[in-house]
């Protein structure tokens, strides 16, 4: 159930960044710094001149060392990103420099012209000016050293009289990084940094010039779940906007010329219209609201256009509803005129859909790659592209995150917690030969009821067949089953799942045997243990989200089964977590029921908070592997 995600942010100026983070290819070992010894970045210069209008040249002067074979996958190539409306490559030439001095130079059929490929929106079509140039260096060999140097000018601000840029630190081992911005001396130059340090230089005429290093040392490797890099790691946000105020500002002033453009008269005789053709008769704010952002999202397709600046630009609610299309901003722009023409006000929201939960002091786009909508008199957020969730819920990575309202500049905060509930039941008859029938069920309420009901509503055949034999491992040798006809009907808060089938060999019979006490068929309280449980241990924030499960197991044997022993019941309460299990004979019948549920005071924990966490957990998990001992004649 991929979420489509709009990527507010240019694709052109994040990916010609190239301290992006470079995350390493290879095994980690738990005591594994994170910074992976295959290559060495030996020198790389970023030197940005920037203009009053926002335009810029930007010369890159890179040079790394090839120290393992492994890294000649991964680095005997490069990419340039640029935008062929808004960009020039003026200049680039590249080589392979060998140990013992021959220079291999880059040819000009070794330089690749592409379309970049679309990212981070699923199977979504993309429209958009991003183009790569893709540099092939020659005779490639563990010890060479690879040198790429290039100037590409910028023809215009993304946003004009302004500039901004974010960084973060390659995992690799560098000796010499250095990021150059050579400002106009009327363009002040803002920066929150952390690993990289202020420079001194000389400054130009008319001129002032910013320089930061990079200070090389290890890196903590990514941890299971953690949070974003850029949430703890080093990482360099410059911007000339002095604060997130001025930012949206700018980003109005964008939006408010493409209107006029366009000639976008608010609202549209077709937007009132439907407006009040899906509003009518509804009882009450929320529920126009909803059926809007429900309808939105059922008929606006996501498609990608990111033309010039449109990375961006919201096109026109008018044109948007005309062509039934549009990226994550062109969603939100028509969500807010319907609403509007509702009489209900609303605003975009900027926020990361990733795993970013801190903003850098310094406005920048390099967080920000999403917008939703907001309502203020509902407390009520909408994001009417996510396909799988249904209107009133978030997906859950952007629960808990700070967002920026457009329309008053200010900051607020996503829900932490949205309803929902699962509730799953495995129930096995078994016979004397050892055979069981079995019927699987899962009930999923609030938030999660549309993304199972999406899942199995919109899986072809063979997906659905795949996953009934990954339901089925475990259950005994040889196993069948099948999906339930009635699986996936429900209201629109509530599922209910059913897989029926029928295991041989379940139970050794005749002698003593042990039965496991819990079948983790999908997405169940066990999965959630493992899932919050990764770490042996933590040095990094990462992400918690609220559990609630309730799990029953049932057995009912055959004649001539005697039961021998059931697992001790637990209860507990600790670091968050409550856990209780209970173990009951039923005449010829066990029946295990077991309930989790975790809450926390944010959508992340803390290291501190996972070391409370550990006694509940493994305490948890030891009950989970327990089983019921029987013996049969």
């Amino acid at each position: 159930m991929p979420r489509r995600v709009c990527r507010v942010l240019t694709l052109w100026l994040s990916l010609w960044l190239p301290l992006c983070c470079l995350f390493a290819s290879g095994p980690v070992l738990a005591r594994d710094t994170g910074t992976d010894p295959a290559l060495v970045i030996d020198r790389h210069i970023q030197h940005y001149t920037v203009e009053t209008d926002g335009s810029y040249r930007l010369n890159v002067d890179l040079a790394k060392t090839i120290v393992q074979q492994r890294a000649l996958r991964g680095h005997g190539q490069y990419a340039i990103g640029y935008n062929r409306t808004l960009d020039d490559i003026l200049a680039l030439e590249a080589w392979t420099q060998k140990p013992d001095g021959r220079r291999v130079p880059v040819q000009p059929g070794q330089v690749l012209d592409q379309q970049e490929a679309a990212t981070g929106a699923g199977e979504a079509p993309m429209f958009e000016d991003t183009r790569l140039k893709v540099v092939v260096f020659p005779e490639v060999a563990v010890g060479d050293q690879l040198v790429l140097r290039y100037t590409l000018r910028r023809k215009a601000g993304l946003f004009p009289g302004n500039f901004e840029d974010l960084s973060s630190a390659p995992f690799y081992a560098s000796k010499n990084t250095l990021l150059i911005y050579d400002m106009p001396s009327t363009m002040p130059l803002y920066a929150d940094a952390a690993g990289f340090v202020p420079v001194p230089g000389e400054n130009p005429p008319g001129r002032r010039r910013y320089q930061w290093r990079y200070l090389n040392g290890d890196n903590e490797r990514l941890e299971a779940g953690a949070v974003s890099y850029l949430d703890y790691g080093k990482r360099l946000a410059v911007s000339t906007f002095a604060d997130y105020a001025a930012f949206v500002g700018a980003f109005r002033a964008l939006a408010a010329n493409a209107s006029n453009a366009a000639g976008r008269t608010p609202p549209a005789p077709a937007i009132a219209a439907l407006a009040r053709q899906l509003t009518a008769g509804l009882p009450d704010t929320r529920a126009r609201a909803l059926a809007l952002s429900n309808w939105v999202r059922d008929n606006i397709r996501y498609v990608g256009v990111y033309v010039g600046p449109g990375g961006v630009v919201q096109h026109p609610a008018s044109t948007v509803l005309e062509n039934r299309y549009g990226d994550c901003k062109d969603h939100a722009g028509l969500l807010e005129a319907l609403l509007a023409a509702a009489g209900i006000e609303s605003t975009g929201a900027l926020v990361n859909s990733g795993n970013a939960y801190r903003l850098p002091e310094t406005p920048t786009l390099g967080v920000f790659n999403h917008m939703i909508t907001y309502v203020p008199s509902l407390d009520l957020y909408l994001d009417s592209t996510a396909e799988a969730v249904g209107a009133g819920y978030l997906p859950p990575a952007l629960l808990g995150k700070p967002v920026l309202l457009l329309r008053t500049g200010t900051f607020a905060m996503t829900p932490i917690l949205q309803p929902e509930r699962k509730r799953s039941t495995a129930w096995f008859d078994i016979r004397r030969d050892g055979r069981s029938s079995f019927k699987l069920s899962k009930t999923a309420v609030g938030a999660v009821a549309e993304p199972y009901r999406s899942a199995l509503r919109d899986a072809r055949q063979a997906e659905r067949e795949a996953f009934a034999q990954r339901m089925l491992q475990g259950l005994g040798r040889k196993s069948r089953g099948v999906f339930d006809a009635s699986s996936g009907k429900g209201s629109a808060d509530e599922v209910r799942l059913s897989f029926s089938g029928t295991s041989e060999g379940f139970l050794e019979l005749p002698g003593p045997s042990a039965l496991a006490t819990s079948y983790d068929a999908w997405g169940g309280l066990a999965e959630a243990v493992s899932s919050l449980g990764q770490e042996s241990e933590r040095r990094q924030d990462f992400v918690c989200p609220a559990i609630d499960h309730e799990d029953e197991t049932g057995f009912r044997f055959p004649k001539g089964v005697r039961i021998l022993a059931l697992p001790k019941p637990l209860k507990l309460m600790d670091g968050g977590i409550y856990y209780h299990a209970s173990y009951a004979r039923r005449g010829s019948a066990v029946v295990i029921k077991r309930r989790l549920s975790f809450r926390h005071g944010s959508a992340t924990c803390t290291p501190a908070d996972y070391r409370a966490m550990q006694p509940a957990l493994e305490r948890i998990q030891r009950d989970l592997r327990s089983q019921v001992v029987v013996s049969g004649d």
